[in-house]
């Protein structure tokens, strides 16, 4: 099972590195957002999910759509414009959606994912589903007024809305500390009479466990609940970020504790053989590469539909 886990993590941290090579490169354009160091998040979240559960990522969601089960390739060709790609290349990095996967997109508008989830779930209240709708934030968007009305909207019609709040410590280039006089964000929550928890985000076995009793509460109509999980982000808040926000020696103490290398660890002291954890990341990395690979050969989307599939 934990070669599994690291094998998932592996997946999603060789995605976001072949992503940041091919914008680096140039075959992906535009503002692309990477999640290196949260992968256990989304893996243990996702894990508790059922298949007519509705997630809904922010703009930092390759890793998210990975654990859902969205094809790397299909999402490669996305954020390189081929007609191949999940939303046939219109949606980019930071709008992409796989609802046939369960993936209900991305938004680049910070917490805009919040009241589209209590949307999905007050519709699963009465089409007989009992749907959980997740959706997921970082930490600066505790402070967005849209994601306050969500969580209140929710607790009053008691909506199976799963609220997680991925506390990387940053609200993009600023410290969370520097924002808010409370640094229990989950103390929000529990205001508004939503069951609210504080975890290790970096632990699968707290993600998991966290995520299996709010799924099992909407399931069963009990309402919404909200999980605070603290992680770190290893990478810059965008490609091309200086950082130069961090405080000396933060990254290095953050290399430590992120999940991949906390779970070799875990795995190598508990005697599985270190050939086995190494091909997890071999393994990986190799079907990113094909993957990438196979996307860059497809057809480039036709700039003449740009305007198909839009609603307003």
């Amino acid at each position: 099972m934990k070669l599994d886990d690291l094998l998932s993590m592996w997946r999603i941290r060789a995605l976001e590195e072949k992503i940041r090579d091919l914008r680096l490169e140039g075959p992906i354009v535009g503002s692309v957002h990477l999640a290196n160091g949260q992968e256990s998040v989304a893996v243990g979240a996702c894990s508790q999910l059922r298949p007519q559960d509705a997630l809904y990522a922010t703009y930092r969601g390759h890793g998210w759509a990975v654990a859902r089960g969205v094809p790397p390739r299909e999402i490669f060709a996305e954020l390189m414009g081929r007609v191949t790609g999940v939303n046939g290349g219109r949606g980019g990095s930071a709008h992409f959606s796989a609802p046939q996967h369960g993936f209900h997109g991305e938004n680049s508008i910070v917490g805009a994912g919040a009241p589209i989830a209590v949307g999905a779930a007050l519709a699963g209240k009465y089409d007989g589903s009992r749907r959980a709708a997740m959706t997921v934030f970082g930490d600066g968007a505790i402070n967005q007024g849209a994601v306050a009305e969500a969580m209140n909207f929710a607790a009053a019609l008691g909506l199976g809305v799963v609220f997680v709040c991925e506390n990387n410590r940053y609200s993009e280039l600023t410290p969370i500390d520097d924002m808010v006089a409370e640094p229990d964000l989950s103390r929000r929550a529990s205001a508004l009479g939503i069951p609210a928890v504080r975890i290790d985000g970096n632990d699968l076995a707290q993600v998991r466990t966290a995520t299996r009793l709010a799924v099992e509460a909407a399931a069963a109509g009990r309402g919404p609940s909200f999980i605070e999980a603290h992680t770190q982000r290893i990478v810059g808040h965008y490609i091309g970020d200086s950082e130069q926000y961090r405080p000396a020696g933060e990254l290095e103490r953050d290399l430590v504790v992120e999940p991949i290398a906390r779970l070799t660890r875990e795995l190598l002291a508990d005697g599985v053989p270190t050939e086995s954890v190494e091909r997890c990341e071999r393994r990986a990395r190799e079907e990113m590469e094909t993957a990438a690979a196979a996307a860059l050969r497809d057809p480039l989307a036709d700039p003449a539909t740009a305007k198909e599939h839009l609603y307003a």
